[in-house]
């Protein structure tokens, strides 16, 4: 809608083109618009109202198409110049497309003028979208495509007489062409489609201010169906029409403003057209507009928090106002009406209240009206006048209401429902209910994290891990999650699990330990809520150790038996394990679906099952090194026999093998090593290199059996890591001979398995011919991606000693980049020190890698040792 806030033009941005005339040089134009440019980008960095900004340029782009109109002697033609789309709003950003139509009648001449003209523009730089059509062409078009429809119902007069434009905008209007109600339908379709290819969420890493669910599109669909029903020309006259009011209007206009002042920023920054709010640009927009880092929250942070919560809010003004025109335009407002509650009704489908005053003269009714939406999933929602009323009196939820018992019991009621929890809540953060009744929730609205690992924001990350618990707990079974729905659905009370959910990064934003200050909360929380002393200890519990499977699995030796115990022991029983278990995997699917693969899932459930068997066996009789390694022999053993490999071969081959090496592989890796090795020829003494699907295990396993002097770890983490292959984690392991067995997983650069054959043929192929020169290391070329060149992420190197295994604990941060480990590789073997296994997790944009390693000698590093890895690593990964 043009002009919405009546502003005067920006007198500075026109006066440079103002001094033009018809027959002005090219050079004088250019220059004249350069002028005009600079001065809007001083005016934006001095804090011109954006609104003066956007409708300046229009002016100023109007009056160049007039000049350049009257400099091809168009004016005397019988045509009319026409702005359309946003232009004929009168709305252009400093690279915005400048649409317009030329309007012909039925016998045109002078087409070479218009060429020139629209030459002239093209050669002054200005990115000019053009039609050329008669009316009828119009019409046709119009009827065949609703977007040429919403162009020209924004057509604005530039130059001509205006006859021929007066005619058209007869001709597409909805007298004519799409009808109020197929328009409507049609609006709504393209939104939604729209929506999808956002993935229907607003909360992206990345998100496109213009398209994005509660962009810019979103107010302008209010704004195209507004004008087709009421020709409305301005959001105000909706308020005299009764459609908003007048705060509503208000948050509007500011919301619209503030994305205004995004869009503007980001063309002015990238010298383009662009909508998107990419990491490249977030913190230097934080910083154009005044942005400062704070305690707690950087600049980016703050930015990004205005905007997740200015489109929650801009989202909600779209759906009640489409429902608003959906009332007016497409049911009947004579619609029988059905009882369901004393407080509300069902009407056309929608829940609406029986009066205004509902929610004041019932309180409780805040919450029964989502109680009401879980027990009928027939409606389509709340009506818009029930959405305002909500709205209108939020503020009745405060400390008195949240203290209320009956509230309360209403609370965990929504929580303990058999369906649509999550899809209540949802509703409930939308319209503000849930951070009202929440206040901890409320601060998490909308708070980003700038970094690759979290791609929503807190709340809508929360929400995420609620809806996978809810998946879990489903009757039907889930093919992705089979052992976590197995586990959901024997818990007794899934609620502790829902209620952990949504306190465990609520304290996210305070400072301090976010798990701790969140395990506060939830016991209170939990206290006040009906539930008991033990159960809300258990949700305190998992909130504050709700990473702590994550982190054992990642990055802790889980063949280990002692680390199994100590974990074991850390948990204390099956019920705390399970809904850890379940929490943990609903969390991490949570943070970013692509963090998922079937490597993580066979990683967190291995870990699970050598819990519950140390917790079955009892934490007083926990399993020794001697048995476990006797268990896999066995099973390992039983495996080759059943291959044809015989008792004196295995012998042969297991009696060069380390005691370390059966701890660290399973029975059938052990088997499916022994085979590969068996099948060599004895007298070889090249590296010998196999792939093998994992199954169960997630990825792809390589094994190389190389001999000694071979820089096995640095050449085959350089070879995969040019490959674009994801290595997640690296075993290694020396017989007494020196050769060295190494086996690493892998998977694509996204998780996905290596299922092509030629792609294993090539990996086995360029791993075998780097491996045969022994100690050249292969280059590693590959670019890291765009998202992750964004960050500067220091090294930090940590060292601890595991003094029962007699090695030393690397822990090591650093940036995620082509070439990390094959360059760790080559220090560890320049200072000759051995890797015993390498447990590797990226998280966004940072490598958080463990590295379990000794001496030549075996044993783990002194501190002299330590230091000096510390300043070669320090030095070696500042270059990458």
């Amino acid at each position: 809608m043009s002009r919405i806030a009546g502003a005067a033009e920006n007198e500075d941005l026109i006066v440079p083109v103002q001094a033009l005339h018809a027959d002005s040089s090219l050079a004088a134009f250019r220059n004249a618009l350069a002028a005009s440019e600079l001065q809007a980008r001083k005016a934006f960095d001095n804090g011109t109202d954006i609104v003066e900004l956007i409708e300046g340029r229009a002016a100023v782009i109007d009056h160049v198409l007039q000049l350049a109109w009257r400099r091809f002697n168009l004016h005397d033609s019988n045509f009319d110049l026409v702005a359309v789309g946003g232009y004929g709003r009168g709305e252009l950003h400093p690279h915005s497309d400048i649409d317009f139509l030329v309007l012909l009648p039925d016998d045109p001449t002078a087409h070479d003028d218009i060429a020139a003209f629209v030459t002239f523009l093209w050669d002054l730089g200005l990115e000019a979208g053009h039609s050329v059509r008669t009316i009828a062409d119009c019409a046709r078009e119009s009827r065949a495509d609703i977007t040429v429809a919403t162009a020209l119902m924004e057509s604005r007069l530039l130059s001509g007489d205006g006859e021929l434009h007066a005619v058209m905008r007869k001709a597409v209007g909805p007298g004519q062409v799409w009808p109020t109600p197929a328009f409507f339908e049609a609006k709504l379709a393209e939104q939604r489609a729209r929506h999808k290819r956002y993935d229907d969420t607003a909360y992206k890493l990345e998100p496109n201010v213009k398209g994005s669910p509660g962009g810019l599109r979103d107010i302008q669909m209010i704004g195209w169906v507004a004008k087709r029903h009421f020709g409305a020309q301005t959001y105000r006259e909706l308020v005299d029409h009764g459609f908003l009011t007048a705060q509503e209007h208000q948050r509007l206009r500011q919301g619209r403003n503030f994305l205004w002042q995004l869009r503007f920023a980001l063309h002015v920054l990238t010298g383009r057209r662009e909508d998107r709010l990419l990491f490249d640009h977030q913190a230097r927009i934080a910083n154009m507009l005044g942005y400062r880092n704070a305690d707690n929250n950087l600049a980016v942070e703050q930015l990004m928090q205005r905007y997740y919560r200015t489109i929650m809010e801009l989202a909600l003004l779209n759906e009640m106002l489409l429902q608003l025109f959906r009332e007016a335009i497409l049911l009947d407002p004579q619609a029988p009406v059905t009882p369901v509650h004393p407080q509300f009704q069902v009407r056309n489908d929608y829940l609406e209240t029986v009066g205004d005053d509902v929610f004041v003269t019932h309180p409780q009714a805040m919450l029964e009206v989502f109680g009401l939406l879980q027990q009928h999933p027939e409606l389509h929602g709340l009506s818009a006048s029930a959405i305002r009323l909500l709205r209108a009196n939020i503020d009745i939820i405060d400390e008195h209401f949240r203290n209320d018992p009956h509230h309360q019991h209403l609370f965990m009621g929504i929580l303990r429902a058999p369906r649509f929890v999550t899809h209540v809540l949802r509703r409930m953060n939308a319209y503000g209910v849930l951070g009202r009744y929440l206040p901890a929730f409320g601060d998490i609205v909308g708070r980003m994290q700038y970094d690759l690992f979290h791609a929503y924001t807190v709340d809508a990350h929360t929400l995420f891990v609620l809806r996978n618990l809810r998946r879990f707990a489903r009757s039907e079974p889930d093919p992705d999650y089979p052992q976590c729905a197995e586990i959901m659905q024997s818990l007794p009370q899934p609620e502790i699990a829902y209620l952990a959910a949504l306190f465990h990064d609520i304290a996210k934003g305070r400072g301090g330990d976010h798990s701790e200050l969140g395990a506060v909360d939830a016991e209170a929380f939990c206290l006040t809520h009906g539930l008991g002393r033990y159960e809300a200890r258990l949700v305190a519990w998992l909130v504050r150790n709700h990473l702590v499977l994550s982190v054992t699995a990642q990055k802790k030796d889980i063949d280990d038996p002692r680390v199994i115990h100590d974990f074991a022991t850390e948990v204390g029983d099956e019920r705390h394990l399970n809904f850890l278990y379940v929490l943990t995997v609903a969390d991490v699917t949570g943070t970013d679906p692509k963090l998922w693969n079937s490597w993580k899932a066979s990683l967190f459930h291995k870990l699970y099952l050598l819990t519950r068997q140390a917790l079955r066996r009892g934490l007083e009789n926990p399993i020794d090194k001697d048995t476990l390694i006797g268990e896999r022999q066995q099973q390992a053993r039983a495996l080759l026999h059943e291959r044809g490999v015989s008792t004196t071969v295995i012998d042969q081959i297991w009696e060069r093998f380390a005691e370390s090496y059966f701890l660290r592989h399973s029975g059938e890796e052990i088997a499916w090593h022994t085979q590969t090795i068996a099948g060599r020829p004895a007298d070889s003494h090249t590296s010998l290199v196999a792939l093998q699907a994992t199954g169960t295990l997630g990825g792809t396993s390589i094994f190389v059996y190389s001999p000694p002097e071979t820089q096995t770890f640095a050449i085959s983490t350089a070879v995969l890591e040019e490959l674009g292959l994801n290595i997640l984690d690296a075993r290694v392991s020396k017989t007494e001979t020196g050769d060295s067995l190494d086996t690493f997983r892998v998977s694509e650069l996204h998780g996905e398995p290596i299922d092509d054959a030629a792609r294993l043929d090539d990996i086995c192929t360029r791993l075998g011919t780097a491996l045969g020169h022994r100690t050249r290391q292969p280059a590693v070329t590959r670019r890291a991606p765009r998202r992750v060149r964004m960050f500067n992420t220091t090294t930090e190197l940590d060292f601890n000693t595991d003094t029962y295994n007699r090695r030393t604990i690397m822990e090591l941060t650093a940036a995620d980049r082509p070439g990390l480990l094959s360059r760790i590789g080559r220090v560890f073997t320049e200072l000759g020190i051995e890797i015993e296994t390498a447990k590797i997790t990226t998280v966004g944009e940072r490598a958080e890698d463990v590295f379990y390693i000794t001496g030549s000698d075996g044993n783990a590093l002194d501190q002299e040792r330590c230091q000096q890895l510390h300043d070669e690593l320090t030095a070696a990964l500042g270059t990458l």
